[in-house]
């Protein structure tokens, strides 16, 4: 499913739900980043899983329905070229659930890339997935997340210590939501 398209500085930026030719690109993603980028993201090195772990639960996703999802990815193109994701966990399907952003190509940061490539895919999150809420709490310490929220109408609620996911350490994040009002409202 492909919901939207735009083109951006001649780039054509598009969102679509992961595929199975997805998953080694996601896992290089996480296996080969050095440690000090994971650990700017939040990251606790020691809870990263193996190559295999990871591809497993990734392929296991995919193959569910909607309602039994719990992660659900969207790849992020420039190009027709993949060059990032992002992803939802926690997820209560018709309720809530927390998105996560990672912009695999370190030259297409701080471009207004990613905040236009958010923007095509919370439609996914909220339509597939039946929510009402999407929250998404980044690092605190972590400026493109927080500045990107902001930018594509997430509200700030508050800033608290807490260990955000299943490969974070305790750590300061900053919780935005987005409600299927106000998303509706773009």
């Amino acid at each position: 499913m492909n919901l939207g398209r735009l083109t951006l500085n001649k780039m054509n930026l598009a969102v679509r739900e992961i595929e199975l030719v997805d998953i080694p690109r996601v896992v290089d993603y996480w296996m080969n980043a050095s440690d000090e980028f994971l650990i700017g993201m939040g990251v606790d090195l020691s809870k990263m899983p193996s190559r295999d772990a990871l591809t497993q639960m990734l392929k296991s996703q995919i193959a569910l329905p909607y309602n039994q999802k719990q992660s659900y990815a969207l790849i992020w193109l420039v190009n027709n070229q993949a060059v990032g994701h992002s992803n939802v966990n926690n997820i209560k399907y018709g309720e809530i659930a927390t998105m996560h952003l990672h912009l695999w190509t370190s030259d297409l940061r701080q471009k207004g890339i990613g905040t236009q490539l958010v923007k095509l895919g919370i439609p996914f999150f909220f339509k597939n997935l039946k929510l009402d809420i999407l929250i998404c709490e980044p690092y605190a310490q972590n400026s493109a997340p927080n500045k990107t929220l902001l930018k594509v109408g997430f509200e700030f609620i508050k800033t608290y210590e807490t260990i955000p996911g299943s490969l974070n350490f305790l750590q300061e994040v900053n919780q935005y939501k987005l409600t299927k009002k106000s998303f509706e409202n773009f």
